[in-house]
């Protein structure tokens, strides 16, 4: 019985080879499964986020020359302002929520053909949501009061903002998808990116091709026998 050394070594080098040939084919696959796990675990994790809205819009108050061309002005200058620190400062006693956390969870609106501000809040609780908007949406009316007499400009409550019945964050089910999607595209890149199997050379540089055998010449076969 004779050994074959070389045995036990071309069979891992096989299984090596055939499982690079395989695994293109299960890149995009793989990358779908796992995007879509992750996405949604992080759906599943994540604390849902509530949204609410309230309204206010600024009226003329008759003391002034304003009319609805500067009311639409005025509303454009206190969206800008709803977010800002003498706003917020105000609002965090009514929200009984830090100035901090007033600032990130807050943001305002304004429409270019009405002059109306939407004060809108997120928060993890639905409650919360509602109670901080309405606190911004106040605060800003209060500041807009102690400047009507100069700016002949008032902000009222136009709509309060209500507790919100469901959370305007993703689901689950929309974050595996996302998740799912950004998968297959990051499986596509990588199958685009992987290094490719270059076509061995000859000596002058032009790629090498197999050389057939030449047939013999038909005098030379004449001749052999």
């Amino acid at each position: 019985m004779t050994d074959n050394p070389s045995r036990p070594v071309r069979l891992p080098r096989r299984i090596l080879s055939r499982v690079w040939r395989l695994l293109p084919r299960w890149l995009i696959p793989a990358g779908v499964l796992f995007g879509a796990a992750a996405g949604s675990v992080y759906g599943a994790v994540k604390p849902p986020q509530y949204t609410a809205t309230s309204y206010v819009i600024a009226v003329p108050t008759g003391e002034t020359n304003s009319d609805a061309m500067a009311a639409l002005g005025f509303a454009q200058a206190y969206g800008r302002v709803a977010t800002q620190l003498a706003v917020l400062a105000d609002a965090q006693m009514w929200a009984g929520v830090p100035v901090k956390e007033l600032r990130s969870s807050v943001r305002a609106a304004t429409s270019p053909d009405a002059p109306m501000v939407a004060i809108t809040a997120d928060s993890e609780r639905r409650d919360q949501a509602a109670d901080i908007a309405n606190a911004v949406s106040h605060a800003l009316t209060v500041q807009a009061d102690r400047a009507k007499t100069e700016t002949g400009i008032e902000l009222v409550l136009l709509s309060r903002a209500l507790k919100p019945t469901e959370p305007s964050s993703a689901s689950p089910a929309l974050t595996s998808l996302v998740g799912a999607s950004a998968g297959g595209l990051l499986g596509g890149l990588a199958l685009l990116a992987r290094p490719r199997r270059v076509a061995p050379t000859t000596a002058d540089g032009h790629l090498g091709r197999a050389q057939l055998p030449a047939p013999a010449l038909a005098a030379d076969t004449e001749g052999a026998r």
